[in-house]
């Protein structure tokens, strides 16, 4: 990765700060895409994606969809820029749309503005793409967090092949998550109150691992094993529903914390086990 990032960062500057919409990106290996930049999803500012499709396309592949973290109310698709990049290189055929969503504040709740924004950038690219492709969320923190909670709750139409989770949190009731630094900010701002139904908890309708099923989407997690902000015991709880119904899944440990998942070797071995992990979701 931090090859990649030496070979394109100033193409990637110059691409983006010209102000044209569409740009072919060179990846070498006869590898090349077409892209354009924050594409509107929504009427909302912050209803952003950048697009890339394969150059030459004939042929109906399946989506990656990149969500970033934040702790649901700071970052930008910036983040998750040069991992799509890297991907890209390792999947040529695949399309790639990497989002914005509206954040929250403690005035703006994240739920249900961030699962409507998924909803919103998968109804978009399948107009704009004119035909409806299988979905693979990949998510990073707060962004992993989301991609479960839409594939396990909110996908009635099952369009998510499946999940690829990193450091997301899983159940927000446990123990050892209530330990984030920001949990004051979850608990009174990650969703409106008027969305629950009676008897149904805050903390039960955030958590994904709560709407995990029988035809729940599989999953791949990656867990840093020196995180401070999600400890390993969100992989173990996750790993213990989805094999409880019968997913099909996957999940790693990595060497360092949080945001250590795309140093080079951590993002390397990721992306193998992606590759691997999604043949084997073809074949079944």
């Amino acid at each position: 990765m931090k090859n990649l990032i030496i070979i394109f960062s100033w193409s990637l500057i110059l691409l983006f700060s010209i102000g044209c919409k569409k740009k072919t990106i060179d990846l070498g290996n006869k590898i090349s895409f077409e892209s354009q930049e924050n594409i509107s999803y929504g009427n909302d500012s912050e209803q952003k994606m950048d697009l890339y499709i394969p150059s030459n396309l004939n042929y109906k592949p399946d989506v990656f969809l990149f969500i970033h973290g934040g702790g649901w109310r700071s970052g930008n698709k910036s983040q998750l820029t040069f991992f799509a990049l890297s991907m890209m290189q390792k999947f040529p055929k695949a399309i790639f749309a990497n989002i914005n969503y509206r954040l929250a504040s403690t005035t703006h709740f994240a739920i249900p503005n961030q699962t409507d924004d998924i909803s919103s950038a998968i109804e978009h690219l399948e107009k704009t793409l004119n035909y409806k492709p299988r979905f693979v969320l990949l998510g990073n923190s707060a962004g992993g967090h989301l991609s479960m909670l839409y594939a396990y709750k909110f996908d009635k139409d099952k369009k998510v092949k499946a999940v690829i989770n990193i450091v997301g949190p899983s159940d927000l009731a446990d123990s050892g998550f209530k330990k984030y630094f920001d949990y004051a900010f979850v608990e009174k701002h990650l969703i409106n109150p008027k969305v629950l139904s009676s008897g149904t908890s805050m903390t039960s309708f955030i958590s994904p691992v709560k709407w995990i099923n029988t035809t729940s989407a599989p999953t791949l997690s990656y867990y840093g094993k020196n995180d401070q902000v999600i400890p390993m015991s969100q992989k173990v709880i996750l790993d213990s529903i989805l094999d409880k119904n019968g997913i099909f899944h996957e999940s790693f440990g990595f060497k360092g914390g949080h945001l250590d998942w795309d140093k080079e070797n951590n993002s390397s071995f990721l992306i193998t086990k992606i590759d691997q992990f999604l043949k084997q979701v073809d074949k079944k």
